[in-house]
């Protein structure tokens, strides 16, 4: 057995946002580092960057941590009745399955998905989509012989909503973090962006630690438009709105005083260029489930949509859902969530056609943590490796990436009640994307401190 234990779980009321504020990123005693944390003389020493190309990335968090025991089946029978002895209550009946044929990958088992996701298997089956295998935080390979032992290096507070959330959004697995993998990125390719008002980082679910970087930060719009001021108008005849123009204008002799004035007409400013161009956007034709997901990913394909009004070459948005904390009630709410999931992506990525830029951009899922293998009666409990979705034109699809674990209690890749050791990590994972996305060798290493620790810095499930 296993002589590290996972720590108790975290208060089933309470909220993502709550988790967020509270996490914090405890230091192991690992080579620091520090000295290799986006300083701005490297970011300043960047690779030039060259080409015309218009490329996005999307991050699709699902926050709870996903449960893709469930996302990805055994199908055949043997390995199946193995599935479903072990996970009881929670197996899914073989005759629902949405079984996938795989180009590539794989180790010979057969799969299938959840049966709520049948655009997805439809763009798996097309090659526009790609599974990556057990995925999830790590600061250097483990085996179950290191875990067992005690002298595996580990990713503090396993298991933890909030620590390992920043742990997949930043890519800094024993570090306090302070920025995220998507700001590095961002600050890394600024220059391809020009000089476009409107930060090339964007948010439709709020604030996140993603796309937090050391020269730019995320825009937050609204899912459906942009966020606006409370009863601000360009009416010149409105008085409120006049007063707080000409508190814009004025001059100030405190430098704070004149800092928060630039801000706030900095924000203005971009809110109403983003009012103007979306209202001279042509409608899509392509139609969005009107789901929380669905209308975020709807305001994005609108984003990419304005990108020459806006200036932009390259995009990172973050989009996200919750309700994946499934401790209980886990096989209908997994109907609604993956179906919403389902829905939403497939919809994106029709748009992206419509739109004819399939090709430059990228939607990738990602999520606190996998689940328990091991049902607790009525759902599972907080894991760690999870497998994960990739979509878009670029995407060399139709097949499994990285390798699913042997899905035994106790068996080699098990340090208890299922919950898997990654085989693969959020540093290679975001790597390749990030590859793709225009990071240069020379730079890979500032924007993921961690990654030469690992075997694989691209994965190859990225195309050109």
């Amino acid at each position: 057995m296993s002589q590290q234990q996972p720590p108790e779980e975290r208060p089933r009321g309470a909220t993502r946002r709550q988790f967020m504020r509270q996490s914090v990123c405890a230091t192991v005693g690992m080579t620091s580092l520090a000295s290799t944390l986006f300083d701005l003389r490297r970011v300043a020493a960047a690779a030039p960057l060259t080409g015309t190309d218009y490329k996005a990335l999307v991050c699709v968090f699902l926050y709870g941590g996903n449960d893709s025991n469930n996302m990805l089946v055994p199908y055949d029978p043997t390995d199946y009745a193995s599935y479903a002895a072990v996970r009881q209550g929670l197996a899914l009946p073989r005759n629902t399955l949405l079984p996938i044929n795989l180009l590539s990958g794989g180790d010979g088992r057969l799969w299938s998905l959840h049966p709520n996701l049948p655009g997805l298997q439809s763009l798996f089956g097309q090659q526009h989509m790609a599974i990556v295998a057990n995925v999830g935080p790590l600061v250097a390979p483990v085996t179950i012989d290191q875990w067992n032992n005690g002298t595996a290096a580990l990713p503090p507070q396993l298991f933890s909503h909030s620590d390992q959330t920043l742990h997949w959004q930043t890519s800094i697995p024993d570090q306090p973090p302070s920025t995220g993998w998507g700001g590095r990125v961002a600050d890394m390719l600024r220059a391809l962006n020009g000089a476009a008002q409107i930060s090339m980082s964007m948010s439709l679910a709020g604030s996140n630690t993603f796309q937090v970087g050391n020269l730019l930060s995320e825009f937050q719009v609204q899912p459906g438009g942009t966020p606006g001021l409370a009863n601000y108008t360009t009416d010149p005849t409105d008085p409120q709105s006049n007063a707080l123009r000409s508190l814009l204008q004025a001059s100030y002799g405190n430098l704070f005083v004149s800092g928060y004035r630039d801000v706030f007409q900095h924000a203005l400013s971009n809110d109403l260029l983003l009012q103007s161009v979306f209202a001279s956007l042509p409608p899509l034709q392509t139609q969005f489930p009107q789901t929380d997901l669905g209308t975020q990913l709807q305001t994005v394909a609108q984003l990419i949509e304005a990108r020459t009004q806006l200036s932009q070459q390259r995009q990172v948005f973050f989009v996200a859902t919750s309700g994946f904390d499934t401790h209980g009630g886990q096989l209908p709410a997994q109907v609604q969530l993956l179906q919403e999931v389902n829905d939403a992506l497939a919809a994106f990525y029709a748009a992206t056609v419509e739109m004819q830029v399939q090709n430059g951009v990228t939607a990738f899922t990602a999520s606190d943590f996998g689940r328990t293998f091991l049902s607790n009666g009525d759902g599972s409990d907080h894991g760690w490796g999870s497998h994960h979705l990739v979509v878009g034109g670029a995407v060399q699809g139709g097949s499994l990436y990285g390798r699913v674990p042997a899905l035994a209690i106790d068996g080699p890749d098990d340090t208890g009640d299922g919950r898997w050791i990654p085989t693969t990590s959020v540093d290679e994972y975001s790597a390749t994307l990030a590859k793709w996305f225009g990071v240069s060798a020379t730079d890979m290493p500032t924007v993921f401190p961690n990654l030469y620790r690992f075997n694989n810095p691209d994965l190859g499930f990225m195309g050109a």
